[in-house]
């Protein structure tokens, strides 16, 4: 086992480097650069532009140096965590992506947590009672859930919170504790208005999650040792929780590797409508105003995400199910 971690941690490096590469490719592949764009929105409000400043920046930041030069300056500093400057905020990436970092993992902790909760007692449920007229409610129930548009789920769940419970709408806090420091009160109101984005990003994945745990339970169901522990006279729940669903869980365990990124980019469409102080309206603003730095940086940490979960999700698909080896060779 240490083996193969040690093998696939070393495969991790060329990826992230040819990862970053393409990720610098695509950023200076359309026309133009940061302070272009910003020159264009300055004249397009009737601003003056005063171009020697604008040199002296684009001088300054190595834009009148070849791309190759500023790729190997970028990607030098992201393992000692400099991830460069952000041009539209004028402070480095760090600084810019710290309070959103935190309220992104917040809203995607507990968004987790809710899906895991709804949908794995219900796809145990509709897969044990199959055909009845509870699992085809909760299907019926599953399907308006991945029908549903998230961003209409939004709205209606901003309009409710504010009717109901006089919910301020958009953000993740009231007003009054914008930019302030952390405390009690701003703790409380950010549990007030969690309760929202979580149920709105949470049901199309938890939706989802129910199909693929009542099918995945219902292959499991079907395969001779389950008969086998009945006969033996297994309780039916020991033999259903010990050995069908924990064989089921194989792609639970496989979806690890797409969740880490979601703590780095978050539901971007969902953020916007409801103002959330997330990455993902971040990212979009920033690949929109062709804040290089920022944008390449955010996209990295996906990546790098990205192997880091599929890594986890591998060691664990084989410490949980014994038919999947590590590497293939001739069983005797």
């Amino acid at each position: 086992m240490l083996g193969y971690i040690i093998k696939r941690a070393a495969y991790m490096i060329p990826t992230l480097v040819l990862t970053s590469i393409l990720v610098f490719a695509l950023i200076e592949l359309p026309p133009g650069d940061y302070f272009e764009s910003h020159i264009a929105e300055l004249l397009a409000s009737g601003e003056s532009v005063d171009q020697q400043q604008i040199e002296y920046l684009r001088q300054e930041y190595g834009f009148d140096r070849p791309p190759w030069e500023r790729y190997l300056t970028w990607v030098s500093g992201l393992p000692f965590g400099d991830f460069g400057y952000s041009f539209e905020h004028q402070l480095p990436v760090n600084e810019v992506i710290g309070d959103r970092l935190f309220f992104t993992m917040v809203v995607t902790f507990f968004t987790v947590i809710f899906t895991w909760i709804i949908a794995f007692p219900i796809g145990i449920y509709s897969a044990t009672h199959q055909y009845s007229w509870g699992d085809y409610g909760l299907t019926f129930l599953g399907l308006i859930g991945l029908a549903t548009p998230n961003f209409l789920l939004a709205l209606i769940m901003m309009y409710l919170a504010n009717e109901w419970f006089g919910t301020s709408i958009g953000g993740l806090v009231d007003p009054e504790y914008v930019d302030q420091p952390l405390s009690w009160a701003k703790f409380v109101s950010v549990l007030e208005h969690l309760w929202i984005p979580v149920i709105v990003i949470g049901t199309s994945g938890t939706a989802a999650m129910i199909r693929r745990v009542r099918a995945n339970l219902l292959d499991e169901l079907r395969k001779p040792y389950v008969t086998t522990a009945r006969a033996k006279g297994v309780p039916e729940f020991r033999g259903l929780m010990k050995y069908p669903f924990r064989m089921s869980l194989n792609f639970f365990i496989a979806d690890i590797g797409g969740i880490l990124p979601t703590i780095i980019s978050g539901a971007e469409i969902v953020a916007i409508v409801l103002s959330l102080e997330t990455t993902g309206p971040l990212l979009i603003a920033a690949l929109q105003s062709q804040d290089m730095y920022l944008a390449g940086s955010f996209l990295m940490l996906l990546a790098f995400l990205t192997v880091i979960g599929v890594l986890v999700s591998d060691i664990a698909l084989a410490i949980l199910d014994p038919r999947i080896r590590l590497q293939g060779g001739v069983s005797r």
